[in-house]
């Protein structure tokens, strides 16, 4: 009878072949309990994967361990699959001075307006606080700030004196931070900035806030290409940016313009959401492309970018930013919020690969199995 060992089974896993799979994230500590006795085989493991693939793995890791160890007459995988939590932190300087405790900074951008994109970076924060993360959203559309009314907040924060400076307390809602110049200004009162003042106070939002730990602090950004941008990616060096666009061309447009700004600046873009991707009619079911199809897809293939999903047309979405209820958070068995999910899942997965990519630290165990 073959030995079984940890190393013996991470090379059987290795063997299995999915798109949501990445061999390079499992390793010997990625199996947390072993237990083998009279052909019987129970197993623990922790990837990171999302949530929904680990029922599609789960029966691929068992065929291959019993590809190679035949003697096996039964296998037990639990498999944790780790979405929310970062396999590694995106480490600089330059971020570490500014936002000691963030792990992850990310920017949500679209070439131009009217494409949804506030309403993404709000169900994304929301998305991932619900698996588990510690999240902060900057609502960095200083002149357009709709993320207020989109969380139901009117509240204004707080400041406490620090030992060198005066704080902002973020307020919180739906297990989320948030600062945002819509909580600082009257809600009629026009922003009338000039965009050094406007960049100056997104910069702010960074330098004297109390963000305390976070695993994802996310960025919206304003439409365009312009002075808020610069500023962020001068200030710190962010993990990656998410595209946001309707299927049109029109959109891809100014959408490609805002991924070649990342490009430029050295920014990697996590990938491309593609929102109002479709409309089903509630009384017949059927399907109508009412601003064409594939688009976004077709932008991701273009660029070797990764295609987080594609969100369809639906009032319900509508009607939670204007209730000030995300829907990720107030339907979460709609097929709306369940792509949203899934598309928090995918852009976790991409952070991680992200990091474990620009790691310097490479972890290489040799020897015996314990």
């Amino acid at each position: 009878m073959n030995e079984i060992t940890k190393s013996g089974i991470i090379t059987s896993i290795k063997k299995v072949s999915h798109p949501s799979f990445d061999v390079n994230h499992i390793t010997l500590n990625s199996i947390k309990k072993l237990e083998s006795e009279n052909g019987r085989l129970i197993i623990e493991l922790s990837i990171p994967i999302a949530a929904d693939a680990s029922k599609q793995l789960i029966p691929l890791f068992i065929d291959a361990i019993k590809k190679d160890y035949s003697e096996l007459t039964d296998v037990n995988v639990n498999l944790q699959a780790r979405t929310s939590e970062t396999v590694s932190t995106h480490k600089d300087p330059k971020k570490d001075a500014i936002l000691p405790g963030v792990k992850n900074t990310i920017a949500v951008a679209s070439g131009k307006g009217g494409v949804g994109k506030s309403t993404i970076a709000v169900n994304l924060a929301v998305a991932l606080a619900k698996d588990g993360a510690k999240v902060g959203l900057i609502d960095a559309d200083v002149y357009g700030p709709s993320i207020p009314m989109m969380l139901g907040i009117t509240d204004k924060p707080k400041v406490y004196q620090a030992e060198n400076s005066v704080k902002i307390i973020p307020l919180e809602k739906y297990g989320i931070k948030l600062i945002s110049i819509g909580l600082l200004v009257d809600d009629n009162a026009p922003v009338i900035w000039r965009g050094p003042m406007a960049s100056g106070a997104v910069k702010q939002f960074m330098t004297d806030v109390d963000w305390g730990e976070l695993d994802y602090l996310i960025f919206d950004l304003p439409p365009g290409t312009g002075d808020i941008q610069l500023t962020l990616v001068q200030t710190i060096p962010l993990t990656g940016a998410v595209v946001v666009t309707t299927p049109q061309e029109v959109s891809l447009i100014d959408a490609r313009k805002a991924f070649r700004m990342f490009e430029r600046v050295n920014v990697p873009v996590l990938g491309i959401v593609e929102n109002m991707s479709y409309f089903v009619a509630p009384d017949t079911g059927k399907k109508y492309d009412i601003f064409g199809s594939g688009g976004g897809s077709k932008m991701a293939e273009q660029y070797n970018a990764f295609f987080l999903g594609g969100i369809p047309i639906d009032p319900k979405v509508r009607e939670g930013g204007d209730k000030g209820v995300p829907i990720v958070y107030d339907i979460s068995v709609s097929d709306q919020a369940n792509i949203m999910m899934d598309i928090a899942h995918n852009l976790a997965e991409q952070v991680n690969k992200r990091n474990l990519q620009k790691s310097d630290t490479i972890e290489i165990i040799m020897g015996e199995d314990d």
